[in-house]
């Protein structure tokens, strides 16, 4: 089981049965769910428009710390 992300908050999505058949549909495409794909929508929007910064690469050191 998945372990609950300390930065990842819940809320509710009104959307047209049109609109979520696509978006079922899209997520099934790219082997994503539902709220895996919206979070990639959501995501891509705000680093196309600018409005969120890309995530910064580990250097080295960090990535052999995690392994540890």
């Amino acid at each position: 089981m998945a372990t609950k992300d300390s930065n990842t908050r819940s809320f509710v999505l009104r959307i047209d049965s049109e609109t979520m058949e696509a978006l079922e549909k899209w997520s099934e495409d790219e082997f994503r769910s539902v709220n895996g794909q919206l979070q990639w929508i959501i995501a891509e929007a705000l680093r196309r428009s600018g409005r969120k910064p890309r995530a910064k690469k580990q250097t080295k050191e960090e990535t052999s710390n995690e392994t540890k």
